[in-house]
């Protein structure tokens, strides 16, 4: 029996680490060929590494998603080689400062903004056109509960996952009649370098790993995954709707 991912092509962002590298492994497992994009080449290498050990096969990427330029031409060059794309994961983010917002610089909150929402309204407008080409293209897109709880001193992150959210929203409905779906993923608090920064006396053994949310994330890319717009809670295990306010 073939693998369940046989023949798809996978593109993963911020493959390098964390969520993003044990999200890689897991698809290249069950099949896929996996485009990884990460800013780190070490990292990249060493994913490469493992998926190969494992049987599975990867092509590197080192770019910086800020470079919106260079997505595009990563669009280009996926269309050359491939004609089409199966599965887009966007896990590439950054936390950036943790201060209330009258102490925080333009330049970092821009830097956040263009990681966590810029670049990923570049890699909709570069990659829908190859998710068109693949028979059940399938997007996933990682959030935070924090787009959603407005906590003190994280503002720049939490008001770019809530962007996140509705830019993926709005893409999920603009796709509802094609064979693409799109959905959000919230890991919750996950053993990953970002929570260590953001949250540096957390024990990291009390949390889950990302190899082990990475497996909620596969199936969620599969051509038999039929929802569209919702978001997955891995904290409760729940596939959630959103809902207008009345």
């Amino acid at each position: 029996m073939s693998p369940p991912l046989a023949s798809r092509i996978a593109l993963v962002t911020g493959a390098s680490r964390g969520i993003g590298y044990a999200t890689a492994r897991a698809l290249a497992k069950a099949g896929a060929h996996v485009v990884a994009v990460a800013r780190t080449q070490g990292g990249l290498e060493e994913l490469d590494d493992e998926i190969r050990q494992d049987g599975g096969s990867a092509t590197l990427v080192p770019l910086d998603l800020s470079d919106f330029d260079g997505s595009a031409r990563l669009g280009a060059a996926l269309h050359e080689r491939h004609g089409k794309l199966d599965i887009l994961v966007g896990n590439a983010g950054v936390a950036g400062p943790s201060s209330p917002l009258g102490h925080i610089d333009l330049k970092p909150w821009t830097d956040v903004i263009a990681v966590n929402v810029t670049a990923n309204f570049q890699l909709i407008r570069c990659m829908e056109p190859l998710l068109r080409k693949s028979d059940a293209g399938r997007a996933v897109f990682i959030t935070s509960a924090a787009a959603n709880k407005a906590q003190a001193y994280l503002g720049p992150y939490a008001a770019s996952k809530a962007a996140l959210e509705t830019l993926v929203r709005v893409w999920a409905n603009e796709t509802a009649s094609t064979q693409i779906r799109v959905n959000l993923f919230s890991p919750g608090p996950i053993r990953t370098r970002m929570r260590a920064t953001v949250f540096p006396g957390e024990d990291p053994l009390t949390l889950e790993t990302p190899e082990q949310v990475a497996q909620f994330i596969v199936p969620m890319c599969r051509p038999d995954w039929n929802e569209t717009g919702k978001l997955y809670d891995y904290k409760t295990r729940m596939l959630q709707s959103f809902h207008v306010p009345a």
